[in-house]
Parts: C-alpha cells; sequence; structure tokens
C-alpha cells in the first residue's frame, strides 16, 4: 500500500495538572487546577491559538479507588474536578474554532439526557461539540448509581449499543429547516419536519422527539475509546474519530487496518472514522534537556500511587505483598477496562519488566504512545506512524500542564507544518468541517432503522 500523505488531526487531552502521574508535584503544575476556569480557558486558547482540531476532557463519575491513603497522595483520581458538559460550556464562549468533546457515559446516563447535553452543547458552540461515548468500567462508578457490582463487559457494550442508536435517532428528531418561527402564520414548526422516535429495546424505551433543534453541525461528532472487540465493533457502527493506545509502529498499523476493515463491513466509508491515538511527548530543545524534564517527573512519583496504578490497569489485581522488583504475577483478565489490561500486561512482559519498572514505564502515557525528545526526533515519529496508515491523528497528553501543552503548540507544531502536516489555518467553523468529516443529511438515522 502506497504511503500517505495530507494532514494530522490533533486533540489536545486537557488533564487538570497534566498527565503523568507526578505532573501535581511539579513545579510548573497549579495546585488545584482542576476546579480553576481561568486555567482551562488559558488551556483552550493556546491549543486554539496552535490550531487543534478539539480539546478533549475525560471523565469518571466517581473516584478512583476507596483506599483515603492511595487518594490523598494522587490528582488523577476524579477526587476534585469539574464535570465535562459544564466545563465545555463554559469554554465555548472563550472560544470560536476548535471542538469541544467531552466524556459521558453509557452506563450510568439514560439516551434521552445525553442527546440532550449535546446538542446543547453544540448550539453554544456554534457546532463544535463531541461525545466521547465510553462504557464505564469501575466498580466505584457502579456503586454510586444503585448497584452493588458493574455491569458485565459483554452487557455493558451491548446497553451502549442501543444507547448509541437511541441519541443518534434523537438527534434526528428535526429536520434543519423545521423551525420557521413564522409570526404571520403562527406556526413555530413544520409538523412534517418533525420525526418522533418511538424507541423500544431491551434496555431503553423512549418516545422522543427530542426537544433540541437540530444541531448545527447535523449532529455532534461522536468518539469512542474502546480498543477491544466489542469496543471496535461499536466504534465500526457509531463512531466518527476513535482514541486508542499502541506501543509500538507495527501495533498501530494492524489496529488501524483492522478497524477501518470493521467500518468498511458495516457499509461506511472507512474515511468517515479517524483513528487518533494518545501520544504523550516530552520535548526538549535538545535530547539532554527531553530527558532532564522526563526524570524530573519520575523522581516525583511515590511508591505507593505507583503500585496502585499498575493494578488499576490490569483491572484491579491485588498487588500488595509482592516484591516490587519481581515479575508481575499471572491473574485472569477481569470485568474492567480488557484492553487496557492486555496492553499494560503484553507490555510488561514483551519488555520483561518488574513491577517497579513497570510503574516508572506507564507513569507518564499510562498505556499510551510515550515520546521523549527533540521536537524534530517527535515529528519523526508521528510522521512515521501517518504514513504508514497507524494514525490519522493523535490526542496530545500534555506531561505537565500548562507548559508540557505549549512546548508541543511552540516546538513540534512549527515543525510538523515545515514538513505540510500540520494545518496552518482552521478549514471552517465547525469540528466536522475541521476534522474532514461530513455533515448528516436531515434524518440519517433512518437508514439505521431507529424510528
Amino acid at each position: 500500500m502506497p504511503l500517505r500523505s495530507g494532514f494530522l488531526r490533533f486533540g489536545a487531552f486537557l488533564y487538570p495538572t497534566g498527565h503523568h502521574l507526578a505532573a501535581w508535584r511539579h513545579p510548573d503544575a497549579i495546585p488545584g487546577a482542576g476546579l480553576q476556569i481561568q486555567h482551562y480557558r488559558a488551556l483552550a486558547q493556546v491549543a486554539e491559538a496552535a490550531r487543534f482540531d478539539l480539546i478533549f476532557l475525560a471523565d469518571g463519575v466517581g473516584t478512583r479507588g476507596n483506599d483515603p491513603e492511595v487518594l490523598s497522595r494522587t490528582a488523577h483520581s476524579y477526587v476534585s474536578q469539574f464535570e465535562p458538559l459544564t466545563l465545555l460550556s463554559a469554554l465555548s464562549s472563550v472560544t470560536q474554532h476548535i471542538g469541544l468533546v467531552g466524556t459521558a457515559s453509557t452506563s450510568f446516563n439514560e439516551p434521552f439526557h445525553i442527546a440532550r447535553k449535546f446538542a446543547s452543547l453544540d448550539h453554544l458552540s456554534g457546532g463544535r461539540s463531541g461525545w466521547n461515548l465510553v462504557t464505564s468500567s469501575s466498580e466505584h462508578e457502579a456503586r454510586n448509581f444503585n448497584r452493588d457490582a458493574h455491569f458485565s463487559h459483554a452487557d455493558r457494550y451491548e446497553r451502549a449499543g442501543e444507547f448509541a442508536d437511541v441519541v443518534l435517532g434523537l438527534w434526528d428528531s428535526w429536520d434543519t429547516d423545521a423551525f420557521a418561527w413564522d409570526k404571520a402564520t403562527g406556526r413555530v414548526f413544520d409538523p412534517a419536519k418533525r420525526h418522533v422516535l418511538n424507541h423500544h429495546g431491551p434496555h431503553f424505551q423512549v418516545q422522543g422527539p427530542l426537544n433540541v433543534a437540530r444541531s448545527p453541525q447535523g449532529r455532534p461528532v461522536v468518539v469512542q475509546a474502546g480498543s477491544s472487540d466489542a469496543g471496535k465493533d461499536l466504534a465500526a457502527r457509531t463512531a466518527e474519530v476513535v482514541f486508542t493506545a499502541q506501543q509500538t509502529l507495527q501495533e498501530a498499523v494492524d489496529f488501524y487496518a483492522d478497524l477501518k476493515g470493521r467500518v468498511q463491513a458495516q457499509g461506511r466509508d472507512p474515511d468517515s472514522l479517524l483513528i487518533m491515538p494518545g501520544v504523550f511527548p516530552v520535548v526538549g530543545r535538545s535530547e539532554s534537556e527531553a530527558q532532564e524534564k522526563f526524570d524530573q517527573l519520575q523522581s516525583l512519583i511515590d511508591p505507593v500511587l505507583g503500585l496502585s496504578l499498575i493494578s488499576g490497569l490490569t483491572g484491579g489485581m491485588d498487588l500488595s505483598g509482592y516484591d516490587l522488583d519481581g515479575p508481575i504475577p499471572e491473574r485472569p483478565v477481569t470485568n474492567a477496562s480488557k484492553s487496557r489490561q492486555e496492553l499494560t500486561l503484553q507490555l510488561a512482559r514483551r519488555e520483561n519488566l518488574t513491577l517497579r519498572q513497570l510503574y516508572l514505564r506507564v507513569a507518564g502515557a499510562r498505556g499510551h504512545w510515550q515520546l521523549v525528545g527533540t521536537p524534530t526526533q517527535i515529528a519523526d515519529q508521528l510522521e512515521e506512524r501517518f504514513v504508514h496508515r497507524g494514525a490519522d491523528g493523535f490526542n496530545v497528553m500534555a506531561p505537565v500542564m500548562p507548559t508540557g501543552l505549549t512546548d508541543f503548540a511552540e516546538l513540534v507544531l512549527p515543525e510538523l507544518r515545515r514538513r505540510g502536516l500540520a494545518r496552518t489555518e482552521y478549514d471552517g467553523t465547525t469540528l466536522r468541517a475541521n476534522l474532514g468529516l461530513a455533515r448528516p443529511g436531515d434524518r440519517a438515522g433512518l437508514a439505521q432503522g431507529l424510528e
């Protein structure tokens, strides 16, 4: 297959103090950043000035874990930060072009809520919203929503598929020109352009229609982050952007080919879905400067948190009592995020890592691609994955906020522009236009049997 050309797409994955496990302890980090709107305004404006396609907010509907000793030492357990939709709505008023993508779980929401909130954000922002569709995996979250245990992996993906169908159907409740607001005739909307969903399925019964007019970009962009077989099948049918994690070029190329093939098998154009793996870039003007930045962060890791991180990435495996300088024990895959468990265990066994080496290896990117180097070196590696069809773009996970994001914007993106791989200006006014995704026609969901 010939090498490809074109622009890379970029997301700015905003985590309050940065993505490294110890970022909050770094001198550049802002204490309590998770609840400081001025901090997020500044990050969004840096990303927009650098012509990122979108900003992305992850979420969890509960703290990650119950051990107060562990929780008291980390800023990575959702212990104190904004709810994404509220924050993105605020950021829509201080930005003009950049996409606004937030996470909302299908496990602990109702489809009507999600459809209404993201449609509202799309109107607030002039067509820049995106929904990151996830299935929650934490038992701690389940216990916040009237459950003693989480749905099984298979059940939560079955529920997610129906959930997505209902949301897409609700977003097609109105034709683009349904609302005339004609004072002379006294008609607010054309009844023929109103479409009632009347969905009845195993998990949801939703009448509709949505009480928000059709989205400025037709409907919000659907993003998905699951990389298990169930996650890839759901993405192939419903998603337009996929966030994922691969360590090697071959893994990235294989995942890309697999998912694009599944998209085509669903009768969709493979180019209608963009694959944007996470990348954790530590950028220095020299190799030694980049390594010094990374080593400083690594030196701040609390071993208690390192072990807790490995436990979380391996599905809640109890690692207490094991030698930190011994191998990771053999354990069956649990009900938590299967793709991340497999990725973490494969990494440990491929590189023959001890528990200590493993947590040091993943403390920065938590399973995503980690790069430490000069702007040229990092641009070389991003270009390689792009031209060999391992990615359509990248979700940038800055090590420390705000300086890690600024480093990428000011050092790496200019090098990619010099190579013709990054945009200099936005292509349009909506997230779809900037990602090169088609605007869906009115009642697009009917082709999927949603009414």
